[in-house]
């Protein structure tokens, strides 16, 4: 393994933490997982987004800051390779979506200052699915808070993290995730193991999973 720092990102209901998951175990790796349930704005805003874009977004940024940057500071011994679910500029894609342009703007301000005191990813794994494998993902999982979320707010995050990536030179794994069973099909997996062990250039690298 090359890497020193993995990261997976995807879409809401993509299938991100159960790879990470998978991938820790796979290389005995630190593990960074979002935690998003401790974020006291997230059921409040699905009920009235145009109130509580602002301090959602503000209580996300500020924790993911804190976890990344507690975790990378560790020095462990027996762990040189850390995973995380998330990429720590969602902050910045999430918040494009969620906020209007002046909050925006002074979102980003504050966003500038302090990505600059964390460590980038060696490469990033990007988990592409359609909009309905999405939603089929979140009723499965059944989190009472996420089952009324909207095909187009979903859009608008693939968008926007398409958009980001493909501006952007990022090492990166673009993943077909239209038919992804990381715990049911041991193949959807080997095709990740095998494709971190090759030496990429920069910029996006394909893979799909059968």
């Amino acid at each position: 393994m090359t890497y020193n720092f993995i990261t997976i990102e995807g879409n809401i209901g993509a299938g991100k933490t159960t790879l990470a998951h998978l991938l820790s175990k796979q290389y005995n790796a630190r593990l960074i997982l979002e935690e998003f349930a401790d974020n006291p704005f997230l059921p409040k805003f699905y009920e009235n987004p145009g109130q509580y874009a602002f301090p959602l977004e503000l209580f996300f940024m500020a924790e993911r800051f804190k976890q990344q940057k507690e975790f990378l500071q560790q020095k462990d011994m027996f762990q040189n390779l850390t995973i995380s679910d998330y990429l720590f500029t969602k902050c910045l894609l999430f918040a494009k979506v969620t906020l209007p342009d002046d909050e925006f703007r002074l979102y980003q301000r504050l966003f500038d200052i302090i990505t600059q005191q964390l460590t980038k990813p060696d490469i990033l794994i990007y988990l592409h699915a359609p909009v309905t494998k999405l939603q089929a993902n979140i009723k499965k999982r059944n989190r009472s808070y996420e089952q009324n979320i909207s095909d187009d707010y979903l859009f608008s995050i693939q968008e926007t993290y398409t958009h980001y990536i493909k501006q952007h030179n990022i090492k990166t794994l673009f993943v077909d995730a239209s038919h992804a069973d990381f715990l049911g099909n041991e193949k959807h997996l080997q095709i990740i193991l095998d494709a971190l062990e090759k030496d990429y250039e920069d910029g996006q690298h394909y893979l799909t999973l059968p």
